[in-house]
C-alpha cells in the first residue's frame, strides 16, 4: 500500500512539473510582446528598463538604465568599477554597432616592477589586478549614438532604490555572503556591502546611498564627472593609500573603442561577435569546426554530441590562450582565426573516439558577469553585458562611492613575448562577450550567456540548441548545459592533461558513463553554468519573443 501511494506522489510530482506547450527543458513560456521588451538578470531591473521604454526611451535607454540598476542590486556580477561590451542594432542603419569600453592597465605599472617584486602571476584581489573601469564611458559613448532621453532620466530609477533600498534576491545574498569572506578585509568594502556587520540576507532592505549620490553626480556632469571630476579624485587618493597603481591620469585619459562585429556564417545564420581584446572568436572558431558535422543526428545530450564539442572546445580554447589581446598591442591574426580553411586544418586533430591530453595552438602568420538584453518599439536590439570580473572584483572600494573597482588586470601574462603579456596603458584580455545573430542580413537573435571561460561554450550551445535541435529561445536557455575547464589560459598556452568535463545534472548518467569510456574526466557541478537572456525577433509575425534562463534571478517582460 505504501508502495502505491509513494507512486502517486512521485506521478503527480512529475505531472506538476511538465508543461501543456512548450518542449522538455522550457521552465517557463518566451515572453511575446509588440512594443518594447528586455530581458535581465534581476526582475526589478527588468521593470526599470520596461518603464524606459514606455517612457519614449530607446532600446539603449532601457539598456543603460537597466544597466545602472544592476550595478546596486546585482554588485556580485556588475558595477561601475568594471567594464562594458556591447552589440547594437540599428534599426535607422540596418547595421550593426559594437562598443569596446573596457579599460586599460595603469601607466605607472610595469613588467618589471612585477618581477623584480617576485609575482609570476597578477592576484586576483587587492590593488594590483585594478584596471580602469570603463562602464561609464561606455554608457555615455551608446547614449551619445542611439540615446533618446536624458541619462538623468536613465539614471533615476537606479538613483531611487539606492537612496531608499530593495529587498535582496536569494542569489545574490548568496552571493555577496560568499564574496565577503575575502574581501570584508579591504578598506571601505564592509561599509558598503557589510550593514551592521554582515552582508544583507535573502529578503532584506538594503540601501546604498553613497552609489546614489555617485549616480547623480554622473547624471549631472556627466561622463567627466566620474573620469576627471571627484569621483576620479577619490579613486586616486584611495588606490595610493592601498599601494595601487591606478591613477587619476590612468583615469582622465580613457576613451571606449567603436568597433566592427565580426561573423561566420553557420548553416545560414550569421553569428556576430566582437574582436579581441575579447574572447568572442573563440566562439566562432568552435561553430566553424561544429558545421562539419551531423549534430541533429546526433542528438542533443548525445555522447557523440557532447564528445565533440568538448574536443573542438579544446581546440580553439589554445588558439584563446595564444593569440587574444589587444589589438593595439599585438597583431591578432582574426582574420585567418575565423576562416573556414583555418577551421578544416585545426579540425584534423579531433579524434572522435578518444579525449585529446594535450593540444597545441595553431602556427599562424601574427599580422559572475551580467548580461541584458532590450528592444524597441523601433526595431532596434542592444545586447549588452558587464562585468567587475570575479563577482564582486577586487575588493577596493574607495571611500563614499558606493562601488568595488573590478579586477580584470588578474587575466595579464607576465611571460615576456606573450601576446596578453602586461604592459602599461593596455586593455587586458576579457572573458565578457555579447552576441547577436542576423539572418539575410535582417536582425533575428540578441543573447548572452554570463561566466568566465563558459561565455563563448554558453554561445555555442544556445547557437546549436536553437538551430540544429529546433529548440525555441526559452528552451535553447534553460536545457542543460556543460562546461569544458583546461589548463589553457590567456597566461598558458599548452593544455597538457586533458582537463575536466563539468555537466549539468540534467545530462544523464548514461551519457557522462560513454564520455568517461572516451577518456574524459567528468564531474557533475552546480552554478557554473552561466545567466542567459535572449530576444528574438520574429519578423513573421512582426513580434519580440524574450527569454531569461532558470539559474539565475532573470526576468523577461515586455508591452
Amino acid at each position: 500500500m505504501r508502495a502505491i501511494i509513494f507512486f502517486i506522489l512521485v506521478s503527480q510530482l512529475v505531472l506538476a512539473q511538465d508543461r501543456v506547450t512548450g518542449k522538455n527543458f522550457a521552465s517557463r513560456s518566451e515572453v511575446i510582446a509588440q512594443k518594447g521588451v528586455a530581458a535581465t538578470s534581476h526582475p526589478l531591473a527588468t521593470q526599470i528598463a520596461i518603464d524606459i521604454l514606455q517612457a519614449g526611451g530607446s532600446a539603449v535607454d532601457a539598456a543603460i538604465a537597466a544597466n545602472a540598476a544592476l550595478g546596486l542590486m546585482e554588485p556580485t556580477g556588475s558595477g561601475i568599477g568594471g567594464d562594458l561590451f556591447a552589440i547594437v542594432w540599428s534599426a535607422k542603419d540596418q547595421k550593426l554597432y559594437g562598443l569596446n569600453a573596457s579599460g586599460r592597465s595603469p601607466k605607472s605599472l610595469s613588467l618589471d616592477w612585477f618581477k623584480k617584486n617576485g609575482y609570476t602571476s597578477i592576484p586576483p584581489t587587492g590593488p594590483l589586478p585594478v584596471s580602469v573601469p570603463g562602464a561609464v564611458d561606455g554608457w555615455f559613448e551608446l547614449h551619445a549614438k542611439f540615446g533618446k532621453l536624458s541619462m538623468a532620466v536613465n539614471l533615476e530609477p537606479a538613483i531611487q532604490y539606492a537612496e531608499n533600498g530593495f529587498p535582496v534576491t536569494e542569489l545574490i545574498a548568496y552571493y555577496m555572503e560568499k564574496a565577503s569572506r575575502n574581501l570584508s578585509k579591504y578598506d571601505g568594502f564592509a561599509e558598503v556591502y557589510m550593514p551592521g556587520g554582515r552582508t544583507p540576507k535573502a529578503g532584506e532592505v538594503f540601501t546604498n546611498k553613497a552609489l546614489a549620490q555617485t549616480y547623480r553626480k554622473i547624471a549631472a556632469g556627466g561622463r567627466d564627472a566620474f573620469y576627471k571630476g571627484d569621483i576620479a579624485r577619490s579613486i586616486d587618493a584611495y588606490m595610493k593609500k592601498q599601494g595601487g597603481f591606478l591613477s587619476y591620469e590612468d583615469l582622465a585619459s580613457h576613451r571606449s573603442e567603436w568597433v566592427s562585429p565580426v561573423s561566420t556564417n553557420y548553416r545560414g545564420y550569421d553569428i556576430w561577435e566582437l574582436p579581441p581584446n575579447g574572447q568572442g572568436i573563440a566562439a566562432l572558431q568552435m561553430l566553424n569546426m561544429l558545421e562539419m558535422h551531423d549534430l541533429k543526428g546526433m542528438g542533443f545530450g548525445s555522447v557523440d554530441y557532447l564528445h565533440t564539442f568538448t574536443e573542438l572546445k579544446k581546440i580553439a580554447f589554445e588558439d584563446r590562450a595564444k593569440y587574444y589581446a589587444d589589438p593595439d598591442f599585438s597583431d591578432v591574426p582574426l582574420d585567418q582565426l575565423i576562416s573556414k580553411s583555418y577551421a578544416a586544418e585545426r579540425h584534423k586533430l579531433f579524434n572522435p573516439n578518444r579525449a585529446l591530453k594535450r593540444i597545441d595552438s595553431g602556427n599562424l602568420k601574427v599580422p559572475e558577469t551580467i548580461y541584458l538584453t532590450t528592444a524597441d518599439a523601433e526595431g532596434n536590439m542592444v545586447s549588452l553585458i558587464q562585468s567587475n570580473y570575479r563577482g564582486m572584483g577586487s575588493g577596493m572600494t574607495p571611500p563614499d562611492l558606493g562601488f568595488v573597482l573590478q579586477d580584470r588586470g588578474e587575466m595579464f601574462s607576465l611571460q615576456a613575448g606573450h601576446g596578453n603579456v602586461f604592459a602599461p596603458g593596455k586593455r587586458p584580455f576579457h572573458t565578457i562577450i555579447p552576441c547577436f545573430i542576423t539572418k539575410d542580413g535582417k536582425p533575428f537573435i540578441s543573447f548572452g550567456v554570463m561566466g568566465g571561460a563558459m561565455q563563448p561554450q554558453g554561445h555555442v550551445q544556445v547557437i546549436v540548441n536553437l538551430i540544429d535541435f529546433g529548440m525555441g529561445l526559452q528552451e535553447a536557455g534553460d536545457a542543460p548545459r556543460i562546461q569544458h575547464l583546461g589548463s589553457s589560459e590567456p597566461t598558458d598556452e599548452v593544455m597538457t592533461d586533458g582537463g575536466e568535463v563539468m555537466v549539468e545534472s540534467g545530462i544523464p548518467y548514461e551519457t557522462v558513463r560513454g564520455l568517461i569510456e572516451k577518456g574524459h574526466k567528468v564531474r557533475f557541478d552546480v552554478g557554473g553554468y552561466g545567466g542567459y537572456q535572449a530576444i528574438m525577433w520574429d519578423a513573421k509575425n512582426k513580434v519580440y519573443r524574450a527569454a531569461s534562463e532558470s539559474r539565475k534571478d532573470g526576468m523577461a517582460a515586455g508591452f
